[in-house]
């Protein structure tokens, strides 16, 4: 906490909206445990602020985060992903997401969902786990603090991530939901600028979805990274001077 009350109350509250909203007043005051008066004040001034939006007496981030999360995550990453991200959809028929990492967490910067039939939902602005789910393991294994992360995450399952170039989960993030993760490098080729993944339900992935979506997940990042001038090729791995791979 910053020490400034107001301003940690206001980012409790939309750091709620991000992973469990929309929510009603009741839902927002139960999930923050702040108190009604202080819940009902607080929003009523992110609503003025375009901060918190309302559709059907529910409370859920407003446009006005959209559009500095874009601007965060790099404007350019977000619109050279768009269009990818909505051709791996239709090529896979599943939902597909951009995560950036933001401290011990991964944010959603955008999201392109099935047209019809079940939804995986993962709203722009979500605010995940990064050491659960295919995306934060792939931001985590190339990141130079991973070895924090030993305990949540073991390092052979990073160094087998590095090795092949992609990450899958199986129920890790969400029950019933497995996905496929691949990294998206910047213009050296060496540092992991975000996640491109594709998620759906167990029932149709089934327990390997790397078996099925890998292949279309990579080659999505890759068209991402060249979409904004990056190497065509980047190294899955960095190897130290014995030819082991150090991770």
């Amino acid at each position: 906490m910053s020490g400034v009350g107001v301003l940690d109350k206001a980012v409790l509250i939309l750091a709620f909206l991000s992973t469990d909203g929309p929510a009603s007043l009741a839902g927002v005051v139960e999930g923050t445990g702040l108190s009604r008066p202080t819940v009902h004040r607080l929003l009523s001034a992110l609503e003025v602020h375009h901060l918190v939006a309302r559709a059907g007496g529910r409370y859920l981030l407003g446009p006005r985060l959209l559009g500095w999360g874009h601007r965060a995550a790099g404007t350019n990453l977000v619109d050279a992903a768009r269009p990818v991200l909505a051709a791996l959809r239709d090529e896979t028929g599943e939902s597909t997401q951009l995560y950036v990492r933001e401290g011990d967490d991964r944010v959603c910067v955008e999201s392109v969902e099935r047209a019809t039939g079940l939804r995986d939902t993962v709203p722009v602005g979500a605010v995940l786990q990064l050491a659960r789910g295919s995306a934060g393991k792939v931001l985590l294994a190339w990141a130079e603090d991973r070895g924090r992360y030993a305990d949540l995450v073991a390092k052979p399952v990073l160094e087998e991530i590095r090795r092949r170039g992609w990450a899958e989960s199986v129920a890790e993030r969400e029950e019933g939901v497995a996905s496929v993760s691949a990294p998206v490098f910047d213009a050296s080729g060496s540092v992991v600028s975000a996640a491109v993944s594709a998620s759906g339900p167990i029932a149709r992935l089934g327990d390997h979805p790397g078996e099925r979506l890998s292949e279309r997940v990579v080659a999505a990042a890759r068209e991402i990274e060249r979409a904004l001038g990056g190497r065509e090729e980047p190294p899955r791995s960095i190897t130290n001077k014995e030819g082991r791979e150090d991770v």
